[in-house]
């Protein structure tokens, strides 16, 4: 975030979720006034591809049988090294599966969770479990939110993108890296509201049966937006 800020010249940036150092893959970036969207791009689940190496040699049937106790709601406390109190949480785990292993040591897990799940966390208490240790070798985060890596860009094609537009009028790079801040928006369930009730709404009013047209599925807690 900060060399985005740096290059385009902005007063504010914002970035969808951490990443840590030697971690790798999709990071949502917010500019100007996009960046008031970041605090809900960031509630989005988010999917990872990680490398777990354990300590002792162990068969990949097991490693399998023991990830599958991770799926759905998981308690975790932060690692030592974490910018956060290191309080036990819990975290709900969407889908787990262990792709392919190697040498009976190293296991390629492909990982979907809800936000703030530490991934070293799971593989260390994998370790345990499995009775041999572990921990996280490589991370690359693939998916946040709707955004995943088929539209991923490098700091350097940003560049690229922004030295044509500005010394050779160029455009067309540009375009495809800076979308519209509503698509960040695009996964949330939506409450469709007639054209008479959305001068009242927007003063306060409570969104009534009357006044909706349709409506997609939630839940109460849920965060749906309202058009």
């Amino acid at each position: 975030a900060f060399w985005i800020k740096k290059m385009f010249n902005l007063s504010k940036v914002g970035h969808g979720g951490t990443l840590d150092p030697k971690v790798s893959g999709v990071l949502p970036i917010g500019l100007e006034n996009a960046t008031k969207l970041m605090t809900y791009i960031t509630k989005a689940g988010k999917e990872y591809i990680c490398v777990m190496e354990t300590h002792e040699k162990v068969d990949l049937s097991i490693v399998k049988k023991i990830a599958e106790e991770f799926k759905g709601t998981i308690y975790q406390r932060p690692p030592v090294r974490s910018s956060v109190k290191r309080r036990l949480r819990t975290r709900k785990v969407f889908d787990i599966e262990v792709l392919e292993g190697k040498d009976d040591k190293l296991f390629l897990l492909r990982i979907s969770s809800e936000p703030g799940t530490y991934m070293r966390k799971i593989c260390h208490d994998m370790g345990i479990i499995l009775g041999t240790g572990a921990h996280m070798r490589e991370l690359r985060r693939i998916r946040s939110g709707i955004f995943t890596e088929s539209g991923l860009f490098t700091l350097q094609e940003v560049s690229e993108a922004l030295y044509m537009w500005k010394n050779c009028k160029d455009e067309t790079d540009l375009r495809k890296i800076l979308l519209p801040m509503e698509i960040g928006l695009c996964g949330i369930p939506k409450i469709i509201l007639d054209d008479n009730a959305v001068n009242a709404i927007a003063y306060g009013a409570t969104a009534n049966v009357p006044g909706i047209v349709a409506y997609q599925n939630f839940k109460k807690g849920d965060l749906v937006g309202l058009i």
